[in-house]
């Protein structure tokens, strides 16, 4: 492609609202336009790029017997309302009316379309397993867009959905997803881990999140530092360590803290241990109120809470609620002499004689102990795991990461096909709801990944595997007869071996064209200059900066060899 004719509009100045690097990059290389707030247009650079990607992520599929489909990206609300999705999924769905008022939303995901087509279609257990994945535009209407394809209203994603009899055909698909996806963000280049995670809003309860490495990530990986354990931080397991000994009672007694309400106030005011304190925060569960206890120097992890309570919705009391339901504001509140259920994290049932809220204005109790003061109806892991606490499977310390969600894999169970009627007759003729998995990768949101992870302070440094050309081609004076001969000859040679040729014919001068062979980062630049008449060029490799001067009856061979070299 000769970029004198490309539609590539490179920028010198980095855009005042582009927060992190890919965004910036992805604008700067010309990729990429804005036309709305978290929409954007892929210009014909970032095309090349996603089909790519979507090129691995489709022979990965196709490896494992997935059979690509296409499916509508307006749906009709009767489906998600079988479901309760349609509510449930709140302001996220973007709903529209068509002329006949029919209500319709643009699909952010698809498992109701999916379950409506197998339920319709497959009546056999002799039809099973089967895996039905789409590359498609999905959307979905973010209370706040920001840092270009990491978190758009519209964007590209990978949908696939398998369908069993047994839990044992789905463990299996499961796995062969797992290693399938494993084997795409390897081959794109990204260093990455799976991680333990929450199901959220698609139901079920087995699933990994994919994420790729990177400080500007939004979610925290909590992994060990001497095993492959690692979780998102909502789904890390604390492991219980039981008490060594086990402290003799004291005397509970009121005592009076004046204004002191928070834990940090309450501390000073006491001179106790952070540790020694029961935080108590009022928690609408469903339809009841529950009285939830952790340790102060810890933090609630509201995902635990809504799993140990098997709870649909959670949310903190409001001050209003408090004052009705316990009596006194929120800095007071405490496990000793209330009537609402109480439930613990594991911290609490080891801490003894500790303090806590007295229920009571400008008041606390110290000597507070389980069991003899205040009875706790379930103890639960609940908070969020510390950096620094012995992994959960034994072996080493719990570090810290930041991440970005690429990819996810979920066991959906019977969630979809109990409520919308899908199943098939086993082998004894009985009915049998169907088991379902759910699997998304964001290739949009792989691409910027990718740019996160592979940059330097000039610009994009793309892995062989995915770049939107190999070889980048610099005519270096095109009004110099010699330059552009050699030039023409070389851009014709290396398409003919099968090589993708970005050929700079522009009028520009040397530096021009060096700044923006840099920004886009082609793996491979080929400067034709002064030495064209003798039949010399430079090549360079993006990243390693590695420069030499080659002839051009080697240039074949000493390319052939550094591609092997990229590929690794």
């Amino acid at each position: 492609m000769k970029q004198s004719s490309f539609l590539l509009p490179t920028l010198r100045d980095v855009p005042s609202d582009a927060e992190v690097k890919s965004h910036q990059l992805m604008l700067r290389a010309g990729m990429m336009k804005q036309i709305a707030a978290g929409v954007y247009a892929y210009l014909p650079l970032a095309k090349r790029v996603i089909q790519k990607v979507e090129n691995v992520v489709r022979e990965e599929m196709n490896k494992t017997g997935a059979q690509e489909l296409t499916m509508p990206t307006l749906h009709p609300s009767e489906l998600w309302q079988e479901t309760g999705r349609w509510d449930k999924m709140g302001g996220e769905l973007i709903r529209l009316q068509d002329r006949h008022n029919r209500d319709f939303a643009l699909g952010p995901t698809h498992e109701e379309v999916i379950t409506s087509i197998v339920r319709d279609y497959i009546q056999s257990y002799k039809k099973l397993p089967i895996n039905l994945y789409q590359i498609q535009t999905k959307f979905r209407d973010e209370r706040r867009p920001r840092f270009g394809l990491l978190r758009g209203r519209e964007f590209i994603m990978k949908d696939a959905y398998s369908f069993h009899t047994t839990s044992e055909s789905l463990d299996e698909e499961y796995q062969a997803m797992y290693d399938a996806y494993s084997n795409v963000f390897s081959r794109v280049g990204l260093s990455f881990r799976p991680v333990i995670a929450d199901s959220g809003a698609m139901g079920g309860k087995d699933t990994h999140e994919f994420m790729a490495l990177a400080d500007v990530g939004e979610d925290t990986i909590a992994y060990s530092d001497s095993s492959d354990y690692a979780a998102n931080i909502e789904m890390a397991a604390v492991k219980v360590e039981e008490p060594s000994s086990v402290a003799e009672m004291v005397e509970l007694v009121k005592v009076q803290t004046g204004e002191a309400k928070t834990i940090e106030a309450v501390v000073s005011e006491l001179k106790v241990e952070t540790k020694s304190v029961i935080k108590s925060l009022l928690v609408k569960v469903d339809d009841e109120m529950v009285l939830v206890l952790i340790r102060g120097d810890h933090e609630l992890n509201e995902v635990k809470l809504k799993h140990a309570l098997e709870a649909k919705d959670i949310r903190f009391a409001s001050d209003a609620e408090v004052e009705q339901v316990m009596g006194v504001a929120a800095g007071n509140i405490g496990p000793v002499g209330t009537n609402v259920k109480v439930v613990a994290d594991y911290a609490v049932k080891a801490m003894a004689n500790s303090v806590c809220g007295a229920n009571e204005k400008e008041a606390h109790y110290t000597g507070v102990n389980a069991g003899r003061d205040y009875q706790v109806s379930q103890y639960a892991d609940l908070r969020f795991i510390q950096e620094g606490e012995p992994s959960p499977d034994g072996k080493g310390t719990i570090q810290f990461a930041q991440g970005i969600e690429v990819g996810q894999v979920f066991k959906l169970g019977t969630f979809y096909s109990e409520s919308m009627g899908a199943s098939v007759l086993d082998e004894n003729g009985k009915s049998k709801p169907i088991l379902m998995g759910c699997y998304g990768i964001g290739v949009s949101r792989t691409v910027a990944a990718i740019i996160e992870q592979h940059h330097d302070e000039n610009g994009i440094i793309w892995p062989y595997e995915v770049a939107p050309f190999q070889i980048h081609l610099l005519a270096m004076n095109s009004k110099n007869a010699q330059q552009k001969e050699l030039a023409d000859h070389l851009y014709t040679l290396l398409q003919s071996k099968g090589y993708e040729v970005l050929y700079d014919d522009r009028p520009e001068r040397a530096g021009v064209k060096f700044k923006d062979s840099d920004l886009i980062g082609l793996p491979i630049r080929i400067a034709v200059g002064k030495r064209a008449s003798e039949g010399i060029v430079e090549l360079k490799m993006r990243k390693s900066g590695e420069m030499v001067e080659v002839a051009i009856p080697e240039i074949e061979e000493l390319i052939s060899n550094k591609v092997l070299e990229l590929k690794g």
